[in-house]
């Protein structure tokens, strides 16, 4: 926090309140029974986060008082919007929420030129999208929203791109407990999961290539961690014979997947 004031729009940021995970929970339980002290506990629990968060928007030139006081709409969003039940961290969830919030403000004030028609359709479609995902709990496709708002998706793209300033996947979103959040942690890969899974069916399919003692060797060697010691006491052969079965049947799965 080195980089700014110690007040922030009238906070002392060097006082600002700590919560623990237990102080958190029993919080959040009394904030889901309608609680409004407990809610505003425990947002003042969590401006550490929106001051850490808004330390990656240094470069805009932007007033830290307004860059805060966006934040922390987009963390009382989040605190209205959490769902306990899917097993996340709090921050977890906050943090893209409040990143959203604030690089909404930033192109709404952005001092690049956009014109009308490409702003109106960008809007028009971070809003229609928020509402379908409301109504059909699924984060629609670019050509859903394109349908809905009568346009080309092309457009949509265009428009979108036009209005957000680019990030580095390596930016820290934020610090806790010494563990560093970027943006690259909150992006699946979906080449590699796409891969990962015709990698297994391949694996699965030359698996049943295999006679049934080669098969229970490789089953046991490396689903099992056994060692050729271990395999060969069970099936009741040498030590040799293990080892020249698993050897053939790795050629077959070889020879199959090649």
């Amino acid at each position: 926090m080195a980089s700014y004031k110690v007040e922030i729009c009238g906070v002392n940021t060097s006082k600002l309140p700590l919560l623990k995970n237990q102080e958190k929970e029993e919080l959040f339980e009394r904030i889901l029974k309608g609680d409004k002290v407990a809610r505003e506990t425990y947002i003042k629990g969590n401006l550490r986060l929106v001051l850490s968060i808004i330390q990656r928007f240094s470069n805009n030139n932007e007033n830290v008082d307004d860059l805060f006081q966006i934040g922390c709409i987009g963390l009382m969003k989040a605190v209205d919007n959490f769902d306990v039940t899917q097993g996340v961290k709090f921050s977890t969830y906050a943090v893209p929420m409040i990143i959203g919030e604030i690089r909404r403000y930033l192109r709404d004030n952005n001092s690049i030129r956009v014109s009308r028609s490409l702003r109106d359709i960008a809007y028009k479609a971070i809003y229609t999208k928020e509402a379908m995902m409301k109504q059909s709990d699924k984060e629609p496709t670019i050509q859903d929203i394109a349908n809905e708002l009568g346009v080309k998706s092309e457009d949509i793209v265009y428009a979108m791109d036009a209005v957000q300033s680019p990030v580095s996947l390596y930016e820290p979103v934020y610090t806790e407990g010494g563990d560093t959040l970027y943006i690259m942690d909150q992006i699946s890969d979906k080449k590699n999961k796409e891969e990962k899974w015709v990698q297994d069916i391949s694996v699965k399919e030359a698996l049943k290539q295999l006679n049934q003692r080669e098969y229970d060797i490789i089953a046991m060697r490396f689903f099992q961690g056994k060692t050729q010691m271990e395999v060969a006491r069970e099936v009741h052969i040498s030590q040799a014979q293990v080892s020249r079965l698993e050897k053939n049947a790795l050629k077959n799965m070889r020879k199959y997947l090649s």
